[in-house]
Parts: structure tokens; C-alpha cells; sequence
């Protein structure tokens, strides 16, 4: 039985490995001139670390990673509401020390400039221009989405030893859809790091990354427990 020191030691890597690897293909190599990855490669970063980090650190912790889906697996269920503390400290620390090492990276050429360092925004700061409303709906829905999927894909009635690659397939295809609305959240703790060294803006509108994501995830594990569960 993993102790607690070892389940929130597990929760701050798998972070750390979403926000450098998806925020890091972000900023690093979406647009490289010629041969930048777009749209597409960051969809695939963002799946592939949650995949990755599910099958290396999930028999430890869970494999959460975020603090929406802890919240949402409590809800659902799976987690127990009281190791929710420590699992969000550790998930928001963890995304803030690869923000920490993305910026040194960033920042290490001469006539360096991060951008918008892949933080999350509407309005103005949204990719693609699109107000509150669409953000705080596009967040939800996806959120929601993405906790069924998960509490979906790791049901013991689910075939065993697929639920990392459905979950992290899922979160490409979330970021596939949403990049251009809000330069997709569905992760406090991953729009909490890059606030931090990024834009003032973005962290006047971090509470909107905390609350729609959170929110989402409150209301896909209550469709899951009241019309999915064979619980």
C-alpha cells in the first residue's frame, strides 16, 4: 500500500511531466518556423504525458494529475475526499516547478520572448478570440466529458489495462477541440503553473480555469454516479 508521502511524490511528477510536456510543446515547438507541430502535436503532447504518466505513476497515486479530476473522483467515488488536500498541493506545486524549468528553458537564447507562455485566457487572450460564455461552457462540457471518460475507463466492469491510453486519447481530442477557445484548461493546476511566469492577464483570469474545470468535473461524475455506475 503506496504511503501517503509516495502518493503525493507521484501526484507532483505526473504534473510536472503534463505541464513541461504539453505547455513545453506549447511554447517550445508549436510554431517553430517550418516545422512546428501546431495545433495537432500539442493535442498529442498533452495525451501523451497523462498516457504515459497514468501506466508509470497511476499504480502509485491514481494517476490524477489534476485537481478537477480528484475532485471529481471524490464525488464519484473512487477517492477518498479526505486525501483531497494533499493531492491538489502536490499538483499544483508540481505544475509549478515545470513552469519554473519551461521559462529557464524558454528564456535561455538571446532576444527571448515566451509569449503568452501557454496560459489560458478568453476575450482578447483566447486563441481564437472567444468571449467568457464560450470559455466557461467549452471548460465545463469538457471537463465533464473528460471525468466520465475516466470514471468509464477504469470501471471493473472496463476491459483491464486500456484505461491510461482511453483517458490520455481523450484528453487529445479535448485539446483538439478547445485550443482555439481558451488554449485548453481542463486543469487547474496546469493554467495555475505558466500564470505564474506568464502574462499579468493571465492570472486575472486564472479563477475561471479553477472554477469551470472544477465545475465540469462535479457534473460529469454526478451523470456517471447517477446513470452509469454499476456501483
Amino acid at each position: 500500500m503506496p504511503t501517503s508521502l509516495q502518493k503525493w511524490s507521484a501526484e507532483f511528477l505526473g504534473t510536472f511531466w503534463l505541464t513541461l510536456g504539453g505547455c513545453g510543446s506549447a511554447v517550445l515547438a508549436a510554431a517553430f518556423p517550418q516545422l512546428g507541430i501546431g495545433f495537432v502535436g500539442v493535442s498529442l503532447a498533452f495525451g501523451l504525458t497523462v498516457l504515459t504518466g497514468a501506466y508509470a505513476l497511476g499504480p502509485i497515486s491514481g494517476g490524477h494529475f489534476n485537481p478537477a479530476v480528484s475532485v471529481g473522483l471524490a464525488l464519484g467515488g473512487r477517492f477518498k475526499a479526505s486525501e483531497l488536500p494533499g493531492y491538489v498541493v502536490a499538483q499544483v506545486l508540481g505544475a509549478i516547478a515545470a513552469a519554473g524549468v519551461l521559462y529557464l528553458i524558454a528564456t535561455g537564447k538571446p532576444g527571448a520572448d515566451i509569449g503568452g507562455f501557454a496560459t489560458n485566457g478568453y476575450g482578447e487572450h483566447s486563441p481564437g478570440g472567444y468571449g467568457l460564455m464560450a470559455a466557461v461552457v467549452t471548460e465545463v462540457v469538457l471537463t465533464a466529458i473528460f471525468l466520465i471518460v475516466i470514471l468509464g475507463a477504469t470501471a471493473k466492469r472496463a476491459a483491464s489495462g486500456f484505461g491510461g491510453l482511453a483517458i490520455g486519447l481523450c484528453l487529445t481530442l479535448i485539446h483538439l477541440i478547445s485550443i482555439p477557445v481558451t488554449n485548453t484548461s481542463v486543469n487547474p493546476a496546469r493554467s495555475t503553473g505558466p500564470a505564474l511566469f506568464g502574462p499579468a492577464y493571465a492570472l486575472s483570469e486564472l479563477w475561471v480555469f479553477w472554477a469551470a474545470p472544477i465545475a465540469g468535473a462535479l457534473l460529469g461524475a454526478a451523470i456517471y454516479r447517477a446513470l452509469l455506475s454499476d456501483d
